[in-house]
């Protein structure tokens, strides 16, 4: 029988406390790049298997590294030395019904793909190497996907958990990130990379954001040329600044490591736009969570997400549920300041049958917990009862996991 639990949790929600920290990693950032490439490896994965098999079979492509390679850069330009290097990694079904399965040529392609699509001046195949290192399953965690039953059986024990609403700091620092790697920004800065790092730091109503992002070396002639570009962009970043009208104060700081006098060591420049041209490596799962943040104070799970299958692994399943839910609860019912939400199952166990589901409530005065726990546990009941079609939703893609 499924417990769920709903208690008050007292105390201020994180927009009233008095400190808050809140990152964010752009597209460009190799974590990021790491998990979105190997997200994309599964979502091709996934829809192969169901087109040629009929059902997602067994695999998780969530053990990645994106090595950093090397480039030199002057004013002006600059050229590439040795090209970066994924590692695509665990497990994946390799043959099935006596077929074989072309799982390498589907990860690269993939992989490719993406890169094609989020980042100007990489080249998918000159400026970046691949590995696949996937190897079939183990027999027992296999066999899950042949059982019968209405949903699959959890391949993993493992625990999620999601809040919402997103505090006025986490949207400032969302919002900015999305608008620094929009099509519009990059029109009227193509000399900016796409590897954007946010920190949002609040203490009471003042909001610092400290922003890096590589300015382009094709495009800057002079550490002169940097600095009046770099100027003009922070205006612009600052203009916009100006709509996070939640703050007494915002105050924005921008590739804070630059010194002028210094040449090329005193300038952030970048010739692909990502820092793993030649300085940062990446790795699957240190990056942003589902909701795309890395909220410090918040509580977050522990696990990666990106690249998990997307019919049995509760580590991506219930980490998407989980948020989704909070979000549910949250705009259904009236009276509620925050909502947090945790689900937990084991393994073997059917993916709609968490051994717990629990739900902390910051609410309004006036509210009791008695007052709206009939409908919380309505609610997720209904989530899932219809939790295959979240699985077909992952299955294409349809949840960003970073």
């Amino acid at each position: 029988m499924l417990r769920i639990v709903v208690e008050q949790l007292f105390g201020p929600p994180m927009a009233e406390r008095q400190v808050e920290i809140v990152e964010r990693k752009g597209k460009g950032h190799p974590d990021t790049m790491c998990d979105s490439m190997l997200e994309a490896i599964s979502v091709a994965l996934s829809r192969y298997y169901l087109q040629e098999f009929g059902t997602v079979l067994h695999h998780n492509i969530d053990k990645g590294l994106l090595a950093a390679g090397m480039v030199k850069k002057w004013f002006g330009g600059g050229e590439v030395l040795k090209p970066m290097e994924l590692f695509i990694g665990d497990r994946a079904t390799m043959k099935a019904d006596d077929t074989e399965i072309p799982v390498a040529e589907i990860a690269i392609e993939a992989a490719q793909n993406w890169l094609r699509s989020n980042l100007r001046f990489v080249d998918a195949e000159r400026h970046m190497t691949y590995q696949v290192v996937l190897a079939s399953g183990s027999e027992e965690l296999t066999d899950i996907f042949v059982r019968s039953g209405g949903v699959r059986a959890a391949n993993d024990t493992s625990a999620a958990v999601g809040y919402y609403p997103l505090s006025p700091t986490e949207k400032a620092v969302l919002e900015l990130e999305t608008y620094l790697n929009s099509p519009g920004f990059k029109e009227r800065f193509p000399e900016t990379g796409e590897d954007v790092k946010i920190m949002g730091v609040r203490h009471q109503g003042e909001l610092e954001l400290t922003v890096a992002m590589p300015l382009l070396s094709p495009f800057v002639l002079s550490e002169a040329d940097y600095f009046a570009r770099k100027e003009a962009i922070c205006r612009d970043m600052l203009d916009f600044g100006r709509r996070f009208s939640s703050f007494n104060n915002v105050d924005l700081h921008f590739n804070t490591l630059d010194t002028p006098g210094r040449g090329l060591g005193g300038v952030y420049l970048s010739l692909l736009g990502t820092s793993a041209e030649d300085a940062d490596s990446g790795e699957v799962g240190r990056g942003n969570k589902v909701n795309g943040l890395i909220p410090v104070g918040r509580p977050i799970g522990g696990e990666a997400v990106a690249g998990k299958n997307p019919v049995s692994h509760i580590g991506k399943i219930y980490n998407i549920l989980a948020h989704r839910l909070a979000r549910q609860i949250y705009e259904e019912i009236d009276g509620l300041k925050e909502v947090y939400t945790y689900l937990v199952v084991q393994i073997g166990t059917p993916i709609d049958q968490p051994q717990i589901a629990a739900v902390q409530i910051i609410s309004k005065p006036g509210i009791r917990i008695e007052d709206v726990s009939q409908q919380v546990e309505e609610l997720i009941q209904k989530e899932l009862a219809g939790i295959n079609d979240l699985c077909i939703d992952l299955i294409h893609g349809r949840y960003p996991v970073c």
